[in-house]
């Protein structure tokens, strides 16, 4: 199993006191650098490319970060959307490493890959930044699957405690690509109710009241989600990996744990394994409690590893 980080994921510059901070970079990288994950092979995130980022987001929106981008201080993109000095570096190699994982992953090196990147990608939509986001980074990836090895029908998964509104907003009107989330509600952005299916039928979306633990959680996956990603049969797997879900998360009220993680990264892969001949790529989203999150991630890459 392959796995995509580097050094400026823990250099992109927020404000302090602000919950996506660069100490949750430094966690989940010590958490996978222990001997359990000895076997993963581990290569260094490279630039993205331009022209991948503008299949997902219009080039006006492409430019304008590429123009905000600080050489010093910092720059606010929306109400909780930062860039400092190496902001761009970061959102730029976080969209490579992702990509480079495509490459990897459509090339026969792996079947499965994990991205430790910053800043998050989900809530970025065609248009602008928000919540995080910068870019697009599982979007960008799943165009750039399809552009550049013909895998048509690219799907994202996402069980961040937040709903991917960008990703929903990028493939709204794409059949040939599909989104499932399972997600809070109420909670942070607002959308995705199960009204919102797509204009091809190629949405699905899980709503859990906040408190909701495990078995609701699995509840939505197994009678909702999976068996609609199942029926989209793609040909490769994204997943948005948020942690926010967990029972210690301060961002986020529903109560998972790490054999939630586990037990959706296996039944995804499962899936995967039958539809995509086994192709996953999954991006790290969310996840603000930096000890749950490092020991979520790494329920996340074990259960990623033992299904390759």
């Amino acid at each position: 199993m392959l796995l995509y980080s580097h050094a400026v994921f823990g250099r992109h510059e927020v404000p302090p006191g602000h919950a996506e901070r660069a100490e949750r970079y430094g966690a989940v990288t010590a958490a996978l650098a222990e001997d359990a994950f000895a076997g993963l092979e581990r290569r260094e995130a490279p630039i993205g490319d331009w022209a991948a980022i503008e299949r997902a987001h219009a080039g006006l929106h492409a430019a304008a970060v590429k123009a905000s981008a600080p050489q010093e201080g910092l720059v606010q993109l929306d109400a909780d959307t930062f860039m400092g000095p190496h902001s761009l570096d970061a959102a730029m190699r976080a969209v490579g490493a992702a990509c480079a994982a495509v490459d990897a992953v459509a090339g026969g090196e792996g079947d499965h890959a994990f991205c430790v990147t910053r800043p998050p990608g989900h809530h970025a939509t065609p248009d602008k930044a928000m919540g995080f986001c910068v870019f697009n980074t599982v979007a960008v990836a799943a165009f750039h699957a399809r552009a550049v090895h013909g895998l048509q029908r690219v799907a994202v998964v996402d069980f961040d405690v937040h709903h991917g509104n960008g990703t929903q907003d990028i493939f709204w009107d794409d059949a040939d690509a599909f989104f499932a989330s399972s997600h809070e509600w109420p909670q942070y952005p607002g959308t995705g109710t199960e009204d919102e299916t797509g204009a091809h039928g190629n949405i699905a979306n899980a709503r859990l009241q906040t408190g909701t633990g495990s078995l609701a959680f699995r509840k939505a996956w197994e009678t909702r989600l999976l068996p609609a990603l199942d029926a989209f049969a793609p040909d490769i797997v994204f997943i948005s990996a948020g942690f926010d879900a967990h029972e210690a998360d301060p961002l986020g009220g529903l109560a998972l744990a790490e054999d939630d993680y586990d037990w959706a990264t296996r039944e995804i892969a499962a899936v995967a394994k039958d539809r995509s001949g086994g192709r996953v790529v999954s991006c790290l989203e969310g996840g603000y409690d930096l000890a749950a999150t490092a020991s979520s991630a790494a329920a996340h890459v074990r259960a990623l590893a033992e299904t390759e």
